[in-house]
C-alpha cells in the first residue's frame, strides 16, 4: 500500500505515526514548508501561544514531563512535534519544499503531482493541510502603499524590531490579543484598529516550577490522569456549554467573561470593548493580561473604520492619520478552503471544488463522496472550534487506520463513501447545529459563504462514539 500524507504539521505527523506503527512502509509526507510543524512552524508572531493547556495539547502516546508554562508558546510546541517525529522515526518520511499542486484519481490510484514537477502515484491520500493556513488578507484600499513594514501575523520574520516602534495591528481576534498583551511594554506606542469587540476569557499561564516538571517526570502516571482531567474538564464543561448540553458552564463562562471586562476603568473604553453577541457565538479569546495592557497610555482603540493605508499609516473614516512603523494584519485565515488553488479531481473528472460549491461537505468529517481513498484529518465539520484538535486529530486518525485495513483486507482498490449516507449525515449535523451557541447571530470566520458553521454540534462522547468503529454498509468497497 503506497500512502501519502499532505502537510507535516500536528496531524501529518500523527498519519506517518500510525501508519509506521500498522507496517506500512511506502510512505511519504508532501510538505510544502522548509520545516515541520504547521500552523507552529509559520505562526511566529510575539505572544504566540496555545489556548488549550500543555499538558492535553499533545499526543496520548507522547507525553511530555517539562512544559515551560500551563499554555505554551508556540516555539515550545513546534519544538515538541520535532522531537516527536524523529523520536518516532518518521521525519525522514517527509519531502519538504515540496507542495502538492494537483491530485487525479485515475480510477485505481492517485496521481499526485508537486511545485517541482514530480508526478508519483499512491494508493492512499490522507490530507492533513489543517484549516487555518491561508491567511486573509483585508480588502483595504492602499495596503501595498505603506512606507514601513506590513505583514499579516503568520508570515512575521524571526529578525522583526519592535523595540520603540509605533504599532498599528489590524484585528482583534486570539492573535491580536495576544501580540497586544506581550509587545506593549516596550514598544513606543500601539494602536489596535477594532471592527468587533471579543468577549474574552480570562486565563491564568503560570510558569510550571521546577517540582512540578520533576513530579511529571518522576512519575507518568501523573501525567496520564493530568490529560485525562483536562480533556474531560474541555469535553464536559466548555465544548457541553457551546453546543447547548451544560447551561450550567455557559453561564459560568458567560459570568467570567463579563467580570473579566469590568477589569478596564474608563467606562468608555469599557463600551467600546463590549461585544453585543452571546459568549461564544464567536470564538472565545482566551488571555491573561490583555485589558491592562488596552489600558496603559501608549494604546490606543480605535474603532472608527478604516478608510485606507497611507504611507506613513492608516487614514480613518474620521479624517485621522494614525502614523505608524509597522502595520501587523492580524486578519485570520479562510478555513473553508483548505486546498488553495491545489486541483484535486475525483470520480469522472469531478473537481473537489465543484463538489464544494454549494459548501464543503464530508461524511464524519473524514471523506468526502466521489472522492475514494482520500482521506481526512479535520476535514468539514470536524470539531475545530470545540475539543482540542490534537484530540481530534488522534480520534480521527483511528477511524481512518481502519477504512484502510478495510482495503487491504479486502485486497481492494478503492473505498468510497456513499453520497446518501453523506447527505443524511450532513442534514442531521446542520438540524442540530440550530441549537448551538454558533448559530445565536453574530457574525464570525466560522461561517462559510452560504453562512453555515462547518463543526460538530454533537458533544464529545457521540464523537468518540461515531469515530469507535465505521458501518460499512455506508461505503461502496471496489
Amino acid at each position: 500500500m503506497r500512502c501519502a500524507v499532505i502537510g507535516a504539521g500536528a496531524s501529518g505527523i500523527l498519519a506517518l505515526i500510525k501508519l509506521k506503527e500498522a507496517g506500512y512502509e511506502k510512505l511519504v509526507a508532501f510538505e510544502k514548508a522548509e520545516e515541520l510543524g504547521g500552523t507552529w512552524w509559520y505562526n511566529r508572531y510575539p505572544g504566540v501561544a496555545c489556548d488549550v493547556p500543555s499538558h492535553s495539547y499533545r499526543y496520548s502516546f507522547a507525553p511530555k514531563a517539562d512544559w515551560s508554562k500551563v499554555h505554551s508558546p508556540g516555539a515550545e510546541i513546534h519544538s515538541y512535534l520535532r522531537d516527536v517525529a524523529h523520536a518516532h522515526g518518521v521525519a525522514d518520511f517527509i519531502r519538504f519544499n515540496e507542495e502538492i499542486v494537483s491530485a487525479n484519481w485515475s480510477g485505481k490510484e492517485w496521481i499526485l503531482e508537486t511545485g517541482s514537477g514530480t508526478i508519483e502515484a499512491y494508493d492512499v491520500v490522507i490530507s492533513a493541510v489543517g484549516v487555518l493556513h491561508y491567511p486573509t488578507r483585508p480588502a483595504i484600499a492602499g495596503l501595498d502603499e505603506f512606507d514601513g513594514v506590513c505583514v499579516h501575523t503568520r508570515d512575521v520574520p524571526a529578525d522583526l524590531r519592535i523595540s520603540g516602534k509605533r504599532i498599528g495591528i489590524i484585528g482583534t481576534g486570539s492573535t491580536a490579543v495576544q501580540i497586544v498583551s506581550t509587545i506593549i511594554g516596550e514598544v513606543a506606542d500601539l494602536t489596535l484598529f477594532q471592527r468587533t469587540p471579543q468577549w474574552i476569557m480570562p486565563m491564568e499561564n503560570p510558569y510550571f516550577t521546577e517540582q512540578e516538571k520533576a513530579a511529571f517526570q518522576e512519575n507518568t502516571e501523573l501525567m496520564r490522569s493530568e490529560y485525562e482531567r483536562l480533556n474531560t474538564e474541555l469535553n464536559t464543561q466548555f465544548a457541553a456549554a457551546v453546543i447547548g448540553e451544560n447551561p450550567e458552564a455557559y453561564a459560568y463562562i458567560d459570568s467570567a467573561c463579563r467580570a473579566n471586562l469590568e477589569r478596564v476603568r474608563d467606562p468608555a473604553l469599557r463600551a467600546a470593548l463590549t461585544p453585543d453577541y452571546e459568549v461564544g457565538c464567536k470564538r472565545l479569546v482566551m488571555a491573561e493580561s490583555f485589558y491592562e495592557a488596552i489600558q496603559r497610555p501608549n494604546a490606543h482603540l480605535v474603532t472608527n473604520p478604516i478608510e485606507r493605508i497611507e504611507g506613513k499609516g492608516v487614514r480613518t473614516a474620521d479624517g485621522h492619520l494614525h502614523e505608524a512603523d509597522i502595520l501587523f494584519l492580524a486578519t485570520g485565515f479562510d478555513p473553508h478552503s483548505p486546498y488553495g488553488e491545489t486541483r484535486i479531481q475525483g470520480v469522472d473528472g469531478i473537481s473537489l471544488a465543484e463538489a464544494w460549491s454549494e459548501g464543503a461537505a464530508a461524511y464524519k468529517q473524514v471523506m468526502t463522496a466521489g472522492f475514494p481513498n482520500w482521506f481526512m484529518i479535520g476535514g468539514p465539520g470536524s470539531p475545530i472550534g470545540n475539543f482540542s484538535f490534537l484530540l481530534t486529530a488522534e480520534t480521527q486518525i483511528g477511524y481512518i487506520m481502519q477504512l484502510i485495513e478495510r482495503l487491504v483486507a479486502q485486497d481492494a482498490r478503492a473505498i468510497d463513501v456513499k453520497e446518501s449516507a453523506q447527505v443524511a449525515f450532513n442534514l442531521a449535523r446542520l438540524e442540530r447545529m440550530k441549537d448551538t451557541v454558533w448559530e445565536s447571530g453574530c457574525t464570525t470566520w466560522y461561517r462559510d459563504k452560504n453562512g453555515n458553521v462547518p463543526f460538530w454540534p454533537w458533544n464529545f462522547a457521540k464523537f468518540k462514539s461515531d469515530m469507535a468503529q465505521p458501518d460499512f454498509d455506508h461505503y461502496q468497497i471496489s
